[in-house]
């Protein structure tokens, strides 16, 4: 996947799917990542939720490759899992991450709008290029 235009991406994921969109101001392109297993969840002592199926967490950071800066919310444990995942087997993404957000599931229009109005602030505190 090459998305030159697009600097921004957003992925909401849950434990059965995810949805990565790259947008700018005017336009939007989306990548849907499904889970290839049956879901095996268990809790820990901790009570944290893990995604068993590592596939599906690969194609994610897979889908994410493109992005300058990215923006990961959803529902539940599985942001974080996500982000966990990225700490061990895809650590060159996290420096892009700009950060992770509790997100109930929501239209594609409303990810996007969050996504825009976040980068709005965050851009502003990233160090400018001289």
């Amino acid at each position: 996947m090459t998305l030159q235009h697009h600097f921004h991406a957003v992925v909401w994921i849950d434990h059965r799917e995810s949805r990565v969109v790259y947008f700018n101001a005017d336009d939007t392109e989306q990548h849907v990542v499904r889970s290839h297993a049956m879901l095996h969840h268990f809790h820990s002592p901790e009570g944290v939720r893990h995604i068993e199926d590592k596939k599906y967490l690969h194609e994610v950071a897979e889908a994410l490759t493109d992005a300058q800066r990215f923006l990961v919310v959803g529902p539940s444990s599985a942001k974080t899992e996500f982000v966990a995942y990225l700490r061990t087997h895809a650590p060159q993404l996290l420096p892009r991450l700009a950060a992770t957000e509790p997100m109930d599931k929501c239209t594609d229009g409303e990810l996007v709008a969050h996504a825009r109005r976040f980068f709005k602030t965050d851009d502003v505190m990233q160090p400018q290029a001289e």
